[in-house]
């Protein structure tokens, strides 16, 4: 079994091949600019877990799938994460300087070229997921549901619709249960769920089982927001590498405002419940997945 670290090097090794270093200034006809492939570049290759990719690939070898094969996946949904934190950082939305210990992409390019930078990592995800499926046209049908999924879990009835739902509750003053359970499944967990059902389909999985990889998606999405939530409070700016104490002071709807600290840590203690009775299924090759939900739940970064 494989290390959480272990995946992370897989995916940063790839990554880092993705969009190789142009010569500075550059631009030529049916090539990328230099500049956009240093934006890119700086906020993708800037490091982080890599929960999502390594969750991707630790799912197909639970399976019994070929995780080598589809290593493009795991990067595909690293790089919609990246692009999703590039955008989620603008003055327009939460408006921060430090995101993975440096500044923002916007704050280093400015707030234009930071949004193509974004919107050029989530358009070149899909090529990557595409390229793959054309390497493997046996495997066409599975991988179309793969891309559908990942899709699914980025777009306007999941990720998407969380930020809408986010933003619109901070600037209406809501607070509500409806409303957070809302933002905490959609702009979080759905970059969780849907990643790990497409690991199933590309692993020739039961729609048992792709049920079940989407109920621990969406627990351990749940927990990793509500962590979130508790350490914007309680955490270090240093350890964590990014501003702290932003969501009060925006108003922001979370765990901790709507149900305080101890309320938010039995919310936790619920969605974990949850997260290993989907595992059961798997018996012992989960293992990896329940080591995970457990350090995530005692995090402090």
């Amino acid at each position: 079994m494989k290390t959480l670290k272990e995946y992370a090097a897989l995916v940063n090794a790839r990554l880092k091949t993705v969009f190789p270093a142009l010569e500075e200034g550059s631009f030529r006809e049916g090539e990328m600019p230099e500049l956009l492939c240093r934006s890119m570049n700086y906020s993708l290759l800037a490091g982080g877990k890599r929960l999502r990719p390594a969750m991707l690939l630790a799912a197909m070898d639970m399976l019994g799938g070929n995780s080598g094969e589809w290593l493009d996946f795991a990067c595909a949904v690293e790089m919609i994460h990246s692009y999703s934190l590039i955008h989620d950082d603008l003055p327009g939305m939460d408006d921060d300087t430090m995101r993975r210990g440096r500044p923002t992409n916007h704050v280093v390019f400015g707030v234009g070229q930071a949004i193509l930078a974004g919107d050029g990592l989530l358009n070149a995800a899909f090529e990557l997921m595409l390229q793959a499926a054309l390497r493997h046209p046996e495997q066409a049908v599975a991988a179309l549901h793969a891309v559908q999924e990942i899709a699914t879990g980025a777009g306007v009835t999941g990720m998407i619709a969380g930020q809408v739902m986010d933003l619109w509750c901070e600037r209406n003053a809501v607070s509500g249960a409806e409303e957070l359970s809302y933002i905490h499944r959609d702009k979080t967990a759905c970059m969780f769920i849907y990643p790990l059902r497409a690991a199933g389909w590309l692993s020739g999985a039961t729609q048992a089982q792709i049920e079940a990889l989407g109920a621990y998606g969406e627990a351990f999405g749940r927990i990793f927001q509500a962590t979130d939530d508790l350490l914007d409070v309680m955490g270090d700016s240093a350890e964590m590498g990014k501003t702290l104490g932003k969501d009060a002071a925006q108003g922001k709807l979370t765990m901790v405002s709507l149900y305080g600290v101890e309320g938010a840590r039995a919310k936790v203690e619920e969605e974990l419940g949850r997260a290993l009775t989907a595992l059961e299924q798997f018996g012992p090759e989960a293992d990896f997945f329940r080591e995970l939900i457990r350090s995530m739940v005692n995090r402090s970064k």
